[in-house]
C-alpha cells in the first residue's frame, strides 16, 4: 500500500470511492452523492486546504483522509475526514493515512483536529478512538434528511 497526497488525477476514484460508501450508508453523514468537481475543489485543490492524501493499492485508491479548516472551529483547530473502502475496512490503512495526515497538519500549525462522527458508526467511532480522539461535545438529535435520528459525537485530539 502507497500513502501519498491527493492529486487532481484522483479526482474520478476518490468520487467514486466515496459515492459508494455514501450509497452503502451508515458510515458517513453525506447523504447526497458528489461530483468530480466537487471533491477536486473541496478536497484535492482548495484554495485554503491543508492536506488530503490517498492510500492506494494496486493501483487503487481504497481510501483517502482530508484536513481542512473549519470557520466553526476555534482558531487553530482543523476538521478531519476519513473515507475508508468497505471491503478494505481495518486492515491499517487508516492507520497509515493518518501518519502522513497527523504529520501535515501538525506542519501546516494545526493545533487541535476535530473528528464529528454519527453516533451509530461506530467503525468511525472505534478508529478515532484508537488515534487518540477523545469525545468533547455531542449531538444526540442529529437526524438525516428522512428524519432518521441518529445522533453525532465530536472528537478533539490535540496535535
Amino acid at each position: 500500500m502507497i500513502v501519498r497526497r491527493a492529486l487532481p488525477a484522483d479526482a474520478p476514484a476518490m468520487t467514486a470511492l466515496q459515492n459508494l460508501i455514501i450509497r452503502e450508508g451508515g458510515t458517513t453523514a453525506y447523504e447526497d452523492e458528489r461530483e468530480e468537481a466537487d471533491i477536486l475543489a473541496r478536497y484535492i485543490a482548495p484554495v485554503d486546504g491543508i492536506c488530503c492524501h490517498v492510500a492506494e493499492l494496486e493501483g487503487r485508491v481504497i481510501g483517502f483522509q482530508v484536513v481542512s479548516p473549519n470557520p466553526a472551529l476555534p482558531a487553530g483547530w482543523a476538521e478531519i475526514g476519513t473515507f475508508v473502502a468497505s471491503d478494505v475496512q481495518a486492515r491499517g490503512i487508516g492507520q497509515a493515512l493518518f501518519a502522513a495526515t497527523g504529520a501535515a497538519a501538525r506542519a501546516a500549525g494545526v493545533a487541535v483536529l476535530n473528528a464529528t462522527i454519527r453516533a451509530d458508526n461506530r467503525p468511525g467511532l472505534a478508529y478515532y478512538a484508537r488515534l487518540g480522539f477523545v469525545d468533547y461535545s455531542a449531538d444526540p438529535g442529529w437526524a438525516l434528511k428522512s428524519g432518521a435520528v441518529v445522533g453525532r459525537v465530536s472528537r478533539r485530539l490535540d496535535l
